[in-house]
């Protein structure tokens, strides 16, 4: 029995078996340093960047503390985004699997406020969701947090960055003053420090280093002219020709400039940001996320919490003012065993970001001279896959499997054609090869999935 492992905690046997059939070995560091303290009942603050575990770290903690005969919100969990929150309650549902008769669920906008009210009415043990949703079920009467043991503020940063810190306190004052408070950040400003001092009640802080081993992550640094900055993009894709690639913007704007200028230049990009309504991010997510767009343009606030695997590059538009955010954005490519670049632009005025990032690395940034690069001029980067709509979904019983079995089956595809299905509500995605679009089309448009005729399109660039 070692320290790091799941089996000395004061927890379930059958959720140590839990874990170990989901693959959890090993604790992470965030959760060797912060779960012991999790189960003492104590108050926790957690600088922890997303992919470190600290999922795990608080629901096995407030899973021990549920009683399942009581039906009402014993655990609430708030994040900054929808799909952070599908992510967490994907992951909880996992946890939950070795206590029977748990019930979730997921409170946040861009869905049914009837069909949340209608689950709440049959009684919750854990809700997670988004601020603003939250508050709209506290204030119509639908959500009572009285019961509340557990409230855990995941991505606390992102969530003041997006303006909820009143949100917050209005949430947080509608539950016991005996909770226990569990508070997650990436970063740790001056904001996230007053925070704590209000909310949290003697807490243990616990840290997990998040700089990057130089093996893992290519640093380079780029100093352009500010009217230079769109020249300068192009030109590193044309030399480094990652397949997939997040790019990061200050400004919503800026964003949908950038993205506009990337694909006016043949290299597919989207734009993803928070005046995007909830289908078009859903659409946006999906395609970067199955390898039918290879270049995400974002905002940090907007990518924060997506599920990105494999991600080649990470090119910083402009610098961040803060050199945690720095390391937070280009801590996701390099993972799960892969290595990663991470190329960024600055200008002259912005040169103390780059000691900035120096000084928190300990070590100096190495900065290139962009005329080195290999010029590539006419360069297309368009992604190996499309994506196809169906309108049909979770609610008409749809199935991944339903739609793989027709398309390999009647459709003629092979797997191999075939790349990642999402099912959502009332509508499907479905990425295919480039090369098989066509009779994907033309079989939709004759045959029937499950018995049902089912309409289906390409999703294309709104750019």
């Amino acid at each position: 029995m070692t320290s790091d492992s799941f089996s000395s905690l004061p927890i379930s046997s059958a959720q140590i078996a839990n874990l170990d059939s989901l693959g959890y070995k090993q604790m992470t560091a965030i959760q060797a340093q912060g779960l012991p303290h999790v189960l003492e009942g104590k108050d926790l603050i957690a600088k922890a960047k997303t992919g470190s575990g600290k999922t795990a770290t608080f629901g096995i903690g407030l899973l021990e503390r549920i009683n399942p005969r009581f039906f009402g919100a014993q655990a609430l969990v708030l994040c900054p985004t929808r799909e952070l929150a599908d992510q967490v309650g994907k992951e909880l549902r996992k946890l939950a699997r070795s206590t029977p008769n748990i019930k979730l669920v997921l409170l946040c906008g861009g869905k049914p406020f009837a069909a949340q009210k209608g689950s709440l009415e049959h009684g919750a043990h854990i809700i997670v969701g988004t601020p603003g949703r939250i508050q709209d079920h506290l204030s119509r009467g639908t959500l009572t947090l009285a019961g509340v043991q557990t409230l855990v503020l995941d991505e606390a940063d992102r969530m003041l960055d997006m303006g909820f810190a009143d949100v917050i306190n209005e949430i947080i004052e509608q539950t016991p003053k005996t909770r226990q408070t569990l508070l997650f950040s990436a970063t740790y400003p001056g904001t996230i420090k007053k925070m704590c001092a209000s909310i949290l009640n003697d807490p243990v802080t616990v840290s997990v280093e998040s700089e990057h081993a130089e093996s893992v992550i290519e640093q380079t640094f780029y100093q352009v002219k500010d009217h230079q900055r769109n020249k300068a993009l192009l030109s590193l894709f044309e030399h480094y020709q990652p397949e997939t690639t997040v790019v990061f913007c200050h400004t919503k704007i800026q964003c949908d400039e950038v993205a506009r200028f990337l694909h006016n230049h043949h290299i597919e990009a989207l734009a993803i940001h928070g005046d995007l309504e909830q289908r078009e991010r859903d659409q946006v997510l999906v395609r970067f996320a199955n390898h039918s767009c290879s270049v995400l343009v974002a905002t940090d606030v907007a990518a924060r919490g997506l599920d990105i695997k494999a991600l080649q590059a990470v090119i910083n538009f402009e610098l961040p003012r803060d050199p945690d955010i720095y390391v937070h954005r280009i801590g996701r490519t390099g993972r799960a065993g892969e290595t990663g670049i991470a190329l960024s632009l600055f200008t002259e005025q912005e040169h103390l970001r780059v000691k900035a990032i120096e000084s928190y690395q300990n070590k100096p940034c190495v900065c290139a001279q962009l005329e080195f690069l290999q010029a590539n001029p006419g360069l297309t980067l368009q992604s190996p896959m499309v994506t196809i709509q169906l309108d049909a979904g979770r609610k008409n019983k749809i199935r991944p499997g339903d739609l793989l079995g027709a398309l390999t089956g009647d459709a003629g595809l092979s797997g191999s054609q075939i790349g990642k299905i999402d099912i959502f509500d009332i509508s499907s995605y479905v990425a295919v090869e480039r090369s098989a679009l066509n009779k994907v089309l033309n079989y939709f448009a004759n045959g029937k999935v499950k018995g049902r005729s089912v309409r289906a399109r390409q999703v294309t660039d709104s750019i």
